[in-house]
């Protein structure tokens, strides 16, 4: 835990799942093959982007000036099993800032009605799509924050937290490309003031700041209201787990078909230098271990070629 320097800037706790989870996924690509290889490849991308859009956000808070207690990447549950994974928890003197982080590719524009849509060009053409609106997705996150706090409190404090959490927390959608154009024109005054890019965070929060009629609080309060959700953070990440697990077990097995699978008559244990080739792509084939089905812990021959050419060759 860091203390207040000059800046009056403290990270509580900095993230290291995504990173994490980056590097487990580069481990698996070295080993997959065909279209689970393909579909990695764009897990990775999607992952380095959130990466790079969080580091732009951090960069902006280290650099605010402020007095700040930041908690980066802070996953919460409720008792009843409601989750948010919230980017950062934000603490200053009168605000908590709870920030989503979106790295959004093309250009958004935001209806009266609050409906996010997206135009990307595509082979010359222009596409647009809708968008889960990440306004909603951060409100569910602090309705998560909300149940957390109340949560093992007697119903007179209970009540008081969830009138006054409104006045405490505030919800920013921090758009982090910076490529990423958006019009708002048509978009409500609310949903406009909680849509941002990183370049103008600094200057919103402070603006959030001021509008705040609220007392500020202590250094040492700011501490102990960030160390109160630190301690309600669960370490592992479900989201991340959950996909990851997935992968490997695509990677891992796929099923094969009988046409694939063809006998070979020898009086000798499969050797792995065996000099085979595929009969169907011309691809080298790989001695195996089946790790599931009813031939569980027989060796066999499999194509490189896997998933794309699914040819066995079995003792």
């Amino acid at each position: 835990m860091g203390l207040f320097s000059k800046s009056e800037v403290v990270i509580l706790k900095e993230s290291s799942d995504a990173k994490q989870y980056l590097a487990k996924l580069e481990e698996l690509l070295l080993r997959a093959q065909g279209d689970i290889k393909e579909k990695i490849e764009k897990e990775i991308s999607i992952t380095k982007a959130g990466v790079f859009g969080e580091d732009t956000i951090l960069f902006e808070l280290r650099n605010s000036g402020m007095d700040m207690v930041i908690l980066h990447d802070i996953y919460l549950e409720t008792k009843d099993g409601l989750g948010a994974q919230i980017d950062y928890i934000v603490v200053t003197p009168k605000v908590n800032f709870v920030i989503e982080c979106k790295n959004l590719f093309g250009n958004i524009e935001i209806d009266s009605k609050g409906n996010f849509i997206r135009t990307i060009e595509y082979k010359g053409r222009k596409i647009k799509e809708g968008i889960y609106s990440p306004i909603t997705q951060n409100e569910r996150h602090l309705m998560v924050m909300k149940e957390c706090r109340t949560e093992g409190k007697n119903l007179i404090l209970a009540a008081a937290i969830r009138k006054n959490f409104e006045s405490f927390n505030k919800s920013l959608v921090v758009l982090a490309n910076p490529k990423t154009v958006v019009n708002d024109r048509y978009a409500k005054k609310e949903i406009k003031n909680q849509v941002l890019r990183a370049d103008q965070l600094i200057a919103v929060m402070k603006q959030k700041i001021a509008e705040s009629r609220e007392l500020p609080s202590s250094k040492k309060d700011m501490m102990q209201i960030a160390e109160n959700y630190l301690a309600m953070n669960k370490d592992e990440r479900k989201d991340y787990l959950v996909k990851y697990n997935e992968l490997v077990e695509a990677a891992s097995s796929a099923p094969v078909s009988p046409e694939d699978v063809a006998p070979v008559n020898v009086d000798k244990p499969l050797e792995k230098n065996a000099d085979l080739i595929c009969p169907k792509c011309g691809a080298k084939l790989v001695l195996r271990t089946a790790k599931k089905g009813d031939n569980i812990g027989q060796q066999f021959y499999g194509c490189s070629g896997f998933p794309k050419c699914r040819y066995i060759l079995k003792q």
